[in-house]
């Protein structure tokens, strides 16, 4: 997606800023702006899914235990983005 987003932000660029035609009815230096918008948001999107991505983890904790009664197995699972 951050690939994506920065394939949208230079053509956006380019047809915003260095192209330079005149048409009627349709404007070429708009749609380069709305690209360059979409591929901001497309890049910060991304970046916020790679970032929420990598800070995950889990941890599993197996203890067994010799009681009175006889073994006993306890097992603890913590996850960081678990409340």
């Amino acid at each position: 997606m951050m690939v994506f987003g920065l394939v949208l932000i230079v053509l956006g660029a380019i047809l915003d800023f260095a192209v330079n035609v005149a048409t009627s009815g349709f404007n070429i230096n708009t749609v380069g702006l709305i690209l360059l918008i979409v591929g901001i948001v497309a890049f910060i999107a991304g970046l916020v899914v790679v970032m929420t991505a990598s800070s995950r983890r889990s941890y599993i904790q197996e203890d067994v235990r010799m009681t009175p009664g006889g073994r006993q197995r306890v097992i603890e699972e913590r996850d960081n983005l678990a409340s």
